[in-house]
């Protein structure tokens, strides 16, 4: 049975002063903590009426773990492969499905923004279903980032992003590789970056012209761009 100092520890870990200050984050769910065993070291694991007892879901899974945090690795060119940069990605639920669409469509490396929700956060960790062990996310200054990847490429790569007076992207030219950039929930995609986008595109609605709703979510507009990236 573990002790009150222990679940006070446990429960900390919700918010990211605690999982920053002690380099860990939290998983819940036999499926998400075993197929991040063999990706992140393994520090605690709870089960059962313990692991009930400290669990942030409302239904607990039986399982919780802490696992250390991923050490900073190299971002790569864009002009080798097919990135996802995220600008301010706020929603935690938003940025855990982008997580586990990226790992569906082959993409391993997402920039996000200083401004995305922290990629540790429980409900962005349990909404990647485990794909946290087969994509590498990356905070950064994404301006900065993008300019530097741009300045550094052997050749220039394309920028591609998602703006309600972009080119229908059923019709547009799509490369293989590249930088895709998905916008904040409610502004898009900010000045700064939509500066660095080369390709500007728009997802259509059916039919054109109708009254319908102002925006596609944005990991539903993810889904539909990824998709179509690949299906060429």
């Amino acid at each position: 049975m573990i002790s009150k100092n222990q679940i006070k520890y446990f429960k900390s870990l919700e918010l990211k002063k605690f999982r920053d200050q002690y380099g860990v984050f939290v998983a819940e769910g036999p499926k998400v903590v075993n197929d991040l065993k063999g990706h992140f070291e393994l520090i605690e694991l709870l089960e059962g009426e313990d692991a009930d007892r400290v669990s942030f879901l409302d239904t607990p899974q039986h399982v919780f773990a802490v696992f250390k945090k991923a050490a900073e690795t190299p971002i790569p060119s864009p002009y080798d492969e097919l990135m996802l940069a995220l600008d301010d990605v706020q929603n935690p639920g938003n940025l855990g499905t982008i997580i586990r669409l990226a790992d569906w469509f082959g993409i391993t490396h997402i920039l996000c923004s200083r401004g995305c929700a922290d990629i540790y956060n429980p409900k962005v960790v349990q909404a990647t279903m485990g794909a946290l062990a087969r994509v590498q996310v990356h905070e950064v200054n994404l301006g900065t980032t993008i300019q530097h990847l741009l300045q550094q490429s052997v050749a220039e790569f394309p920028v591609y992003g998602t703006f309600l007076d972009g080119n229908n992207i059923y019709q547009s030219a799509l490369q293989p590789h590249g930088l895709i950039v998905m916008g904040n929930e409610g502004h898009g995609i900010s000045n700064e970056i939509a500066n660095l986008v080369s390709h500007r595109l728009l997802i259509p609605n059916y039919p054109q012209g109708r009254e319908t709703s102002e925006s596609l979510n944005v990991a539903i507009a993810t889904a539909i761009v990824c998709s179509e990236f690949r299906r060429r």
